[in-house]
């Protein structure tokens, strides 16, 4: 994934299956060398993502199962564990035990578990991980379940505490950091607080808005230039600093 030193970014958590063109938006992103995770929300929609990236350089597609929609399609477990040995990257996939999905944290729990034991058992994968409202439980079933000779995760959208991000540092996790993040006051600390050699980059298009359009990985410029304002070093320098990163994770 980072054999280019013409990469101009990385975009590591974005739906380019969401997009009303997926073709397009992939093409547009292939133009723009932006290292690009594409993760999927459920294991039906794997193949069609992996048929249209696979014969890409700089994209990459994710085998997910979201936590929000697992009340749904827990069904579809036995079809993600299938679909395992196709794929380095796994995503979108975690815990979100906010008011509309609380009913099925126990359910998604289950779940969680069950991809990070599969993660482990084959060993060398990726995950982005969703934790929203329990980042505690998050971090306790890595550190129970994916050891980090075994796998490595990358937080996505990450708010939790200064505690946490220690905690999840010392697991051998890495963040990924979008533009939404650094507009509030206490997201602009956590990111302040972050490791450098910890950092990814990442849209989360289209669910975010950049300059009036769903954001997609040709943007992911903004966000770098707002991370590395927010870390007083140059744009260039913070953008290096992301692909150094991205190289040492998927190494």
């Amino acid at each position: 994934m980072t054999d280019d030193v013409k990469a101009s970014g990385v975009d590591f958590h974005c739906h380019l299956d969401l997009f009303p063109d997926y073709e397009a938006a992939i093409a547009r992103t292939e133009a723009a060398r932006i290292y690009t995770l594409t993760v999927t929300t459920t294991p039906k929609a794997w193949m069609r993502n992996y048929e249209l990236t696979r014969g890409t350089r700089y994209i990459r597609a994710a085998l997910g199962l979201h936590p929000q929609v697992v009340a749904e399609r827990a069904g579809e477990l036995p079809l993600w564990e299938r679909h395992l040995p196709e794929t380095r990257y796994i995503g979108e996939v975690g815990l979100d035990a906010g008011p509309r999905f609380y009913k099925s944290l126990e359910t998604q729990k289950y779940v969680f578990r069950t991809i990070l034991v599969r993660c482990a058992e084959a060993g060398k994968k990726i995950l982005s991980v969703h934790s929203m409202r329990c980042v505690p439980a998050v971090l306790d079933m890595i550190e129970l379940y994916l050891p980090r000779d075994r796998g490595t995760v990358v937080l996505h959208w990450f708010t939790g505490t200064k505690s946490e991000v220690r905690r999840a540092v010392n697991l051998g996790c890495y963040f990924s950091v979008n533009a939404q993040m650094v507009k509030s006051d206490r997201g602009r600390a956590l990111v302040a607080d972050l490791p450098m050699d910890r950092i990814l980059t990442e849209t989360d298009g289209p669910f975010i808005d950049i300059n009036g359009h769903p954001a997609e990985p040709t943007d992911i410029h903004v966000t770098a230039d707002l991370v590395a304002r927010l870390r007083n070093v140059h744009v260039q320098e913070l953008a290096k600093t992301v692909i150094g990163n991205l190289h040492t994770l998927v190494d």
